[in-house]
C-alpha cells in the first residue's frame, strides 16, 4: 500500500510556533508519526510522501495548500490518504479535515484522519470524513495511530465500515437504516427501566450539553463603570495583523482605540465572509460604536471606555472554537478591569 501523510510543523520536526508560518514541504518517505504508520501498516506497505506544512500558513493559504497538494498526489499512485493525529490542534485539525476532504472528493483516494473531540475540525468535516476519536493528549499517540491504521485499511479494501464505537471514529451525525429484534416504543421503555435500575445503556439519540454560564452580578452604577466593546463581525486593522480567519476562526485580536473618537474606513478592513462588509468599511462605527461611546463618556452615561476593543470572527466557528476563545476573552477582560461588556454582532 502506497500511503501519503500531512503533518504540522511541529510533527515535522521544524519546530513549534515560531515555525507556524512555514511554508509547504513536501519530503519523501515517512516523517515523525509516519513512521509508526508504516510499521503498523506492515505487509510492504510505505509512506512514500509527507506534507510538512505550518499551521498559520495552512489555515491563511489553504486554498493554496490543497491545490499544491492534489497537484502532488495526481499522480502518485496513491493508495491512502492520512493526516495527523492533529489532537486538540485547531488549526492542524482545519487543515488535516480540507486536505483530507478535497483529496476524497476530487481524486477519489480514501483519506483517515484523527483529532479531539473539541477541534474545530471535527464540527466542519465530521460528515464527510472518518476521524478517528484521538482525545486531547498526545501521549496516546500508537493507540490513536492504530486506530487510524485498522480503519484505513477498510477503507482501502472497501470494507464494510462499522459503527463509531466499534471502529474508534467519532459520530458523523449520519442516519443509517437498521433491522432490529424491537421497535422504537419497546427500545424506549427498556432503557428507561435500565436507568431506573441504574444499569448501563446506550442512548440513540445524543443531546447537545452546554455548561451553565450563571448570569453576573448587574452593574451597580453605569457612570462609574469601565466599559469595553467586543464583536464579533472581523472589524480588524487594515493587513489583518493578527491573521484572524473570515470563517471558523482560530484567533481573536485587541486593538487601541487610545486617543480616537471615531473609527474611519481608511484604518479598517473586515475579515468575515458572512455579511456584506461595504457598510462597516465605509464606517467602522456602525459595528464598533466608538464614536457614542466617547460622547457618552464626555457626558457622564458612562464612567470610563476602555482603550481597545476585542474582535474576531463568529462565521461558521464551532462551539467547541468558541468556547475556548470566549473563556480567553473573558481573562483578558477581567485582567484588564472592565466592569461592562457591550457585544456587538453583523
Amino acid at each position: 500500500m502506497k500511503i501519503v501523510h500531512y503533518v504540522n510543523q511541529f510533527f515535522g520536526g521544524i519546530g513549534a510556533e515560531e515555525a507556524a508560518g512555514s511554508a509547504l514541504e513536501v519530503r519523501e518517505g515517512a516523517v515523525g508519526p509516519g513512521r509508526l504508520l508504516e510499521q503498523l501498516f506492515g505487509d510492504g506497505s510505505q509512506v512514500v510522501t509527507t506534507f510538512v506544512c505550518g499551521d498559520n500558513y495552512a489555515v491563511e493559504q489553504q486554498d493554496q495548500l490543497i491545490t499544491d497538494v492534489l497537484n502532488h498526489l495526481r499522480d502518485s499512485g496513491a493508495d491512502l490518504f492520512v493526516a495527523g493525529p492533529c489532537f486538540e490542534a485547531g488549526r492542524y485539525g482545519m487543515a488535516a479535515g480540507a486536505l483530507c476532504s478535497a483529496v476524497q472528493a476530487e481524486l477519489h483516494i480514501p483519506a483517515v484522519t484523527a483529532m479531539d473531540m473539541e477541534n474545530p475540525g471535527v464540527d466542519l468535516y465530521r460528515e464527510e470524513l472518518f476521524i478517528v476519536d484521538s482525545g486531547s493528549s498526545a501521549s496516546a499517540m500508537s493507540q490513536v495511530v492504530t486506530s487510524m491504521v485498522a480503519l484505513g485499511k477498510k477503507l482501502v479494501a472497501k470494507e464494510h465500515i462499522g459503527s463509531p464505537s466499534e471502529e474508534g471514529y467519532i459520530p458523523r451525525g449520519l442516519i443509517r437504516d437498521a433491522f432490529v429484534e424491537q421497535n422504537a416504543g419497546q427500545r424506549l421503555v427498556a432503557m428507561v427501566m435500565d436507568k431506573a435500575k441504574g444499569d448501563p445503556f446506550e442512548t440513540e439519540m445524543f443531546s447537545s450539553s452546554f455548561e451553565p454560564i450563571p448570569m453576573p452580578a448587574a452593574v451597580a452604577d453605569i457612570s462609574k463603570a469601565r466599559v469595553m466593546v467586543i464583536t464579533d463581525g472581523g472589524l480588524v486593522p487594515k493587513g489583518n495583523p493578527d491573521g484572524i480567519e473570515g470563517m471558523a476562526a482560530t484567533r481573536w485580536g485587541s486593538y487601541s482605540v487610545e486617543g480616537k473618537d471615531a473609527l474611519y474606513g481608511k484604518d479598517y478592513e473586515i475579515s468575515h465572509g458572512g455579511y456584506d462588509p461595504r457598510f462597516v468599511e465605509a464606517e467602522p462605527d456602525r459595528l464598533v460604536p466608538l464614536d457614542v461611546l466617547r460622547d457618552m463618556e464626555k457626558e457622564g452615561i458612562i464612567g470610563e471606555l476602555h482603550n481597545e476593543f476585542i474582535s474576531t470572527s463568529g462565521l461558521a466557528n464551532p462551539l467547541s472554537n468558541t468556547r475556548r476563545m470566549g473563556k480567553e476573552m473573558a481573562q483578558r477582560v477581567k485582567d484588564s478591569g472592565v466592569d461592562a461588556v457591550i457585544v456587538t454582532s453583523t
